[in-house]
């Protein structure tokens, strides 16, 4: 073990997706992911208060200091139920890169290569419509047409 604690070379062996599977997944990826936004913005949400009640001049009086501890507890709590939604999101090796945006990667193989479907919340006419190479820039938006018109590796 290095200093660290990790063990060398340790890789990690993730599940790929065929294209049909991951459309199937769809409604599921959606739910838990719509859940990470809004664990995520509640969160936020909470600490915003929080710091805000903390900063304000003077010293606090009891209802304040209960109110501070409240919007702290809130925002462990969501911060909790945000965790355990990637959690379960990354069981499925599915993995939320953003959020806030609602985007998430689904891992598959494409021409030798590791590649990632692309899943937007707020996409209207395809989550999954678009994908990019593991190596390509993570702005990188290629159409899925391409990914399906050459045959898939499943590993």
């Amino acid at each position: 073990m290095n200093r660290n604690g990790s063990k060398k070379g340790r890789k990690k062996v993730i599940r790929v997706w065929t294209y049909d599977q991951a459309k199937k997944a769809v409604p599921y990826i959606t739910s838990v992911v719509r859940s990470l936004r809004e664990h995520r913005i509640d969160a936020l949400n909470e600490n915003r208060e929080a710091k805000e009640l903390a900063g304000k001049p003077g010293r606090p009086d009891r209802t304040a200091l209960i109110e501070h501890a409240e919007l702290t507890r809130r925002a462990r709590e969501a911060d909790g139920r945000f965790d355990n939604a990637m959690a379960e999101l990354n069981a499925l090796d599915v993995f939320c890169i953003d959020p806030l945006r609602g985007e998430a990667v689904v891992p598959f193989v494409h021409g030798e290569q590791l590649a990632w479907y692309l899943f937007d919340l707020f996409d209207e006419e395809d989550p999954l419509r678009y994908w990019r190479f593991h190596e390509d820039p993570l702005e990188t938006r290629r159409p899925i047409s391409e990914a399906l018109a050459a045959p898939e590796t499943a590993a």
